[in-house]
């Protein structure tokens, strides 16, 4: 298929070809190289984009106040204490201040030289300028030598010079008042509790900034107006995120370390952890105050530290059984927060999801790790009930990895089967897949296309049962829905236990049409309300069968879309000839050559894996009541408000 792909270029290709992109012309174009999409989560990025620059002017000492409100006609304004951006002439630009090339040039910023920040959540010069450049309206206003300064912008273009507009004697810092852009990001809008949760976040993870919340938009129990000031840092975090719970310490293990002392290098590492036997584990970590939700370095650190100090606390009481923890069973019930703050860090992405600086683990376990075993040895009561507490969990991993070895070796004879399931042969969960596929005609191709060592098949017979509000009879009555627990190994509801599962990954692979689509929804719903943790734990997928394959000559591609149908048509394959169209109506129609190709085989398949937003977990559950419950005035409402225009309904 690769190869095909290549030699599919079409033989036109010159300096005609070349489109340059000026200015912030590559942002609207291609918004997702720069905020990740353009969905929920990216629209709320802006906002952390400028609150990011005013909480380096608060961390580097310069502002100690931020002011976050959001107005009825939801553009939001963020405002500090700080410098001001510099609205003098830039000396590369001298027809333009500083503040409009820092507005409307990429990779423009004042944090790459270290001079100005020691350590920075802004790195490459494009976060406010792409939120200007994805904005319908931006107002900034500059309090800077007594003077305010104005200057506005629509969608990354000024709409006039920089203005000193008056004099400001009791004032300073930088205000950035945005609006989102419609034609970007459709009808979506700021939603006042995820902006209130991200501010006092921010507030948490910087101790001498206090921040100031305001929204006009109502919204449930969000309060319209709160002052957010922690003087205990992360240790407060971890105590209002543990209220009402069980913890095997009586004081969490949390502190700040400056790394200057220990390895002669700027920035610190602030943490706090608690082991609970009353909730699921947790670990959220940051650099310079921007959240981490992928991890990365400084989050192996810790663990590396916490793990070694757990380990050798045990060989110090002789408790042998300690060298069986692994990092696993720490985070089990382990609930931890980490805040680094080092100079140029270097993450995977711009959106910053995961932090790939490879001396942040040095940095973070030299610091931890030492303060760590003091902290073990002055609390023995705390020190051992954590440690027997981690032995046992450790114990009951080792016990059910051995019993779940045993019960894949004898599947046949210890689980009662459904006929129709096409079992793997491997004898381990580790690695194995489960197809759970639409029809039987599909699961014959399937069966071809497999590899049998590690791929299992499940066939069903039409849509399965709408589990939403269907009564707990009809649940276990419903053959489909029973060959599926059957297949996987577990029960529904409170008795599902994901270490049961026979395999490692489910795989929902349905016709790339609408009955397809709805078949892959009522899975989705089964597994959301029946087998949430399934999902919680990354073992839901879904396949992507193209939707075409063309041919011209010898040159073949597989497409999964109309449009991208259409553009190849256009531009041709490469080949001689006429090119020849077939739609797959159905997996069926694919031989096993194709599916295997396109849908099955790891090295050339797209999966997605199905997950659910960490930020807003009750909006999930929202949204499937809207569109899969008993409600269809719901339905209809979710449709007329999400559906801008419909150009051609496939039925």
């Amino acid at each position: 298929m690769a190869n095909d792909l290549l030699s599919a270029v079409p033989e036109t290709y010159d300096a005609n070809d070349i489109e340059v992109l000026e200015g912030l012309e590559p942002v609207r174009k291609r918004p997702g190289m720069y905020i990740g999409g353009t969905d929920e989560r990216a629209l709320h990025h802006l906002v952390a984009e400028v609150l990011d620059n005013s909480m380096d002017e608060a961390v580097a000492g310069h502002a100690t106040r931020i002011e976050v409100e959001l107005h009825a006609d939801y553009s939001i304004t963020i405002r500090d204490n700080g410098r001001g951006i510099p609205v003098d002439p830039h000396p590369k630009f001298p027809g333009k201040s500083a503040l409009e090339v820092i507005l409307c040039t990429l990779h423009a910023g004042g944090k790459f030289s270290g001079k100005a920040y020691e350590t920075s959540g802004g790195l490459h010069g494009v976060g406010a300028s792409v939120v200007n450049a994805l904005s319908d309206i931006m107002r900034v206003e500059v309090a800077r030598n007594k003077e305010l300064y104005v200057q506005e912008f629509s969608r990354g273009i000024p709409q006039g010079p920089v203005e000193k507009v008056g004099a400001a004697p009791n004032r300073r810092g930088t205000s950035v008042m945005f609006h989102p852009d419609p034609q970007i990001f459709g009808s979506l809008q700021f939603k006042p509790a995820r902006l209130m949760k991200m501010v006092r976040s921010k507030a948490y993870l910087f101790s001498g900034v206090e921040i100031r919340w305001k929204t006009a938009v109502p919204d449930g129990d969000t309060p319209m107006e709160a002052v957010f000031h922690f003087p205990g840092g992360l240790a407060d975090y971890l105590g209002e995120s543990l209220t009402g719970a069980t913890t095997y310490a009586e004081r969490p293990f949390a502190g700040k370390v400056g790394f200057q002392e220990k390895f002669g290098q700027p920035g610190s590492v602030e943490w706090a952890i608690n082991w609970t036997p009353s909730r699921d584990g947790f670990i959220q970590s940051y650099t310079n105050t921007v959240p981490t939700p992928e991890g990365g370095t400084h989050e192996a650190g810790f663990w590396t530290a916490i793990l070694k100090g757990i380990r050798a606390y045990g060989d110090l009481v002789k408790n042998r059984k300690a060298e069986l923890i692994t990092r696993d069973d720490m985070m089990t019930g382990g609930c931890a927060l980490i805040s680094v703050f080092i100079r140029e860090p270097q993450f995977v992405g711009q959106t910053k999801d995961r932090l790939a600086t490879e001396e942040a683990a040095k940095l973070v376990e030299g610091s931890v790790r030492d303060h760590f075993d003091n902290w073990l040895a002055s609390d023995t009561k705390s020190a051992g009930a954590i440690l027997d507490f981690l032995v046992l969990r450790a114990e009951e991993r080792l016990r059910r990895r051995q019993e779940k070895e045993t019960a894949r070796k004898s599947a046949t004879k210890r689980l009662r089967l459904p006929g129709k399931l096409t079992d793997c042969t491997a004898k381990n969960r580790a690695g194995t897949e489960l197809f759970i596929v639409e029809g039987d005609s599909a699961g014959g191709s399937a069966k071809g296309a497999r590899n049998r060592v590690n791929q299992a098949l499940l066939p069903l017979k039409g849509k399965i049962l709408n589990v939403l509000g269907a009564a707990s009879n009809k649940l276990h009555d419903n053959s489909e829905i029973r060959d599926i627990c059957e297949a996987l190994g577990v029960q529904m509801g409170p008795k599902f236990k994901v270490d049961d599962l026979r395999y490692d990954k489910i795989i929902i692979m349905t016709d790339a049409d609408v009955d397809g689509a709805h078949i892959a929804a009522l899975l989705m719903t089964f597994f959301f309300t029946q087998m949430r943790p399934l999902i919680d734990q990354g073992h839901l997928y879904l396949a992507c069968p193209p939707l075409y394959r063309l041919t011209q000559g010898a040159k073949r591609l597989y497409v999964s879309d109309d449009a991208e149908k259409d553009y190849w048509l256009e531009k041709g394959l490469g080949g001689k000839g006429k090119i020849d169209v077939q739609r797959f109506k159905g997996l069926g129609e694919m031989d096993a050559k194709d599916l295997k190709e396109t849908t099955m085989q790891p090295e050339s398949r797209k999966l997605i894996r199905v997950s659910i937003d960490e930020d807003e977990p009750g909006e999930t559950s929202d949204l499937v009541e809207r569109l899969m419950g008993k409600k269809p005035e719901l339905r209809f409402q979710y449709i007329q408000e999400n559906a801008q225009f419909v150009e051609e309904l496939d039925v």
